[in-house]
């Protein structure tokens, strides 16, 4: 197969588990170029990793050779990149989010769309063996029709994570605990489950840091079953715990919390399974984790541009983790029940499990 010749841009500390990846798929893929407005930082790339660089941009979107671009800047700079790559014909791989806003994020999607090249986001936890065993639980039938699912972040970043210039803001960032850390929990509980219909939810910065965005979110969330759930996410839970999927079904119950996956079943019998690739990164350093994840993220992104495919996690389905965000946060501004955006494409729907005497009341 002919390698990929890749170009990277963006080489802060997100750049780490993907250069490693880079490394071991090297028989599949060739970094032509790195690029970062720093000196520094590339300098330091190409000592640790002994992957090339360059000093302007061009040199990776104005090279015809070149066939995709990997994104790890900063997220309100990802539309205008996007946009840069696909005028030039490259598949993108985007580092998480899409984008400061929804809207953002949809324009972002709609571009290379209508470029018709691929683009992979980098949801890593779709790949984690038991985030896909968890699926495989729900849909080949073993823990029944969905009940309730839940989602516990229990994240801890020391204010010196806040400190470093844009991180926590709307402009830079777009938000906080939610696009920047719970979005891959969020984006597995989607995968699993499906997106909730509706959701009710309160945000707010707790007096462990000092930031414009929200590090402390409680909410609820309802399923077009009937099913219901709730969605816990903070930074300020020193010192940092694993983060839990929780599934209960008519036939069991399933919870995925950092490395394990166990569920129990009404028949008597049990699931266990391990993913010691899955843990780290809920405490202080956000990067003490292993690569492995990331790894298939772009091993299955060479293989949709080799195929002619859709990556497992394109920019349509990262779209139903964004307008979940987007309704929670609308929830907690307006202290209203907020609507889901459906997606486009609508995933299986779960049977409803709830009689009349049992459905939710609306008010």
């Amino acid at each position: 197969m002919k390698r990929l010749r890749l170009g990277i841009v963006g080489l802060g500390m997100a750049s780490a588990p993907h250069a490693r990846s880079l490394l071991d798929l090297a028989d599949r893929v060739e970094v032509v170029a790195a690029y970062s407005p720093s000196p520094a930082r590339r300098e330091a790339f190409a000592n640790n990793y002994g992957l090339p660089t360059c000093d302007d941009p061009a040199a990776i979107f104005d090279d015809d050779s070149i066939d995709a671009v990997l994104l790890l800047t900063p997220p309100n700079t990802h539309l205008e990149l996007v946009r840069r790559a696909a005028a030039a014909g490259k598949h993108i791989l985007l580092e998480k989010p899409l984008e400061t806003s929804v809207e953002r994020a949809e324009a972002l999607v709609s571009a290379a769309d209508a470029a018709r090249v691929k683009l992979g986001v980098v949801l890593q936890h779709r790949f984690r063996p038991t985030g896909m065993a968890l699926a495989e639980l729900l849909r080949g039938g073993r823990l029944g029709a969905l009940v309730s699912a839940s989602v516990h972040l229990n994240n801890w970043r020391p204010q010196s994570y806040y400190d470093q210039p844009g991180r926590g803001t709307r402009e830079r960032d777009g938000g906080g605990v939610l696009l920047t850390q719970a979005i891959h929990t969020l984006d597995l509980l989607i995968s699993v489950a499906g997106t909730p219909s509706e959701v009710t939810a309160y945000a707010a910065t707790s007096p462990v840091h000092r930031m414009e965005t929200e590090d402390l979110v409680a909410g609820a969330m309802r399923f077009d079953n009937g099913a219901i759930g709730s969605i816990t996410a903070t930074t300020s839970a020193y010192p940092g715990h694993p983060d839990a999927i929780d599934i209960i079904g008519t036939k069991g119950m399933a919870r995925l919390e950092g490395t394990t996956l166990s569920a129990a079943f009404h028949d008597g019998s049990d699931f266990h399974l391990e993913d010691e690739g899955a843990g780290g990164g809920t405490g202080a350093d956000p990067m003490a984790f292993s690569h492995q994840h990331h790894r298939a993220v772009l091993a299955d992104f060479l293989e949709a541009v080799a195929t002619s495919s859709q990556p497992r996690v394109n920019g349509h389905e990262a779209l139903k983790v964004h307008r979940l965000i987007d309704a929670l946060l609308r929830s907690a501004d307006t202290g209203t029940r907020q609507q889901v955006e459906a997606p486009e494409h609508d995933p299986e729907k779960w049977k409803p499990v709830f009689g009349t005497d049992h459905a939710p009341t609306k008010r």
